[in-house]
């Protein structure tokens, strides 16, 4: 028996090359990992930037203004009790000192107003350290509200003695 040569099977392509197949995938894992060390780097950079700008900027030159020492009696009930006490107030720039200074109208508004609050302490206040720390705060208010065109940034006592 002859056997008949049986139809052959149509060959099969080439198996394409292990490398080939995964090019296409490494270079889509290149492109993401790039793309995120970009992100994290530009994320990462910006605050920095912006403190590195800010430690650049010169503080702003404050300015003071100067008062005549007060004196008032305070607000205790057992007995009578003064206050003398020497004050400069510091103020946003030294443009704004010599404009307050030139007004005689808001030197007079200023020195009232902490006339106002330096006549509400008691003395038993006045004496820690948190009670000329609060009235600093009070004061710095309370000039907030009645020389709104002028910026208070902080009170310096120079002088400052409680009689018992």
């Amino acid at each position: 028996m002859s056997e008949a040569p049986q139809p052959s099977a149509p060959p099969a392509p080439p198996a394409p090359a292990r490398g080939r197949r995964r090019l296409p995938l490494l270079a889509g894992i290149a492109v993401l990992v790039l793309a995120a060390g970009g992100a994290a780097y530009w994320f990462l950079q910006r605050p920095a930037s912006a403190e590195a700008a800010a430690r650049e900027a010169p503080p702003p030159k404050r300015g003071i203004v100067s008062f005549d020492p007060f004196v008032v009696n305070l607000a205790d009930s057992k007995a009578s009790r003064f206050l003398r006490v020497s004050m400069q107030l510091v103020v946003r720039d030294a443009g704004q000192a010599a404009e307050m200074e030139e007004s005689k109208v808001a030197l007079m508004q200023a020195r009232s107003a902490m006339l106002e609050v330096l006549t509400t302490q008691t003395s038993d206040v006045l004496v820690t350290p948190e009670g000329k720390a609060a009235l600093r705060a009070a004061i710095i208010e309370k000039l907030g509200h009645v020389v709104e065109e002028f910026e208070v940034v902080d009170v310096l006592f120079s002088d400052f003695v409680v009689q018992f």
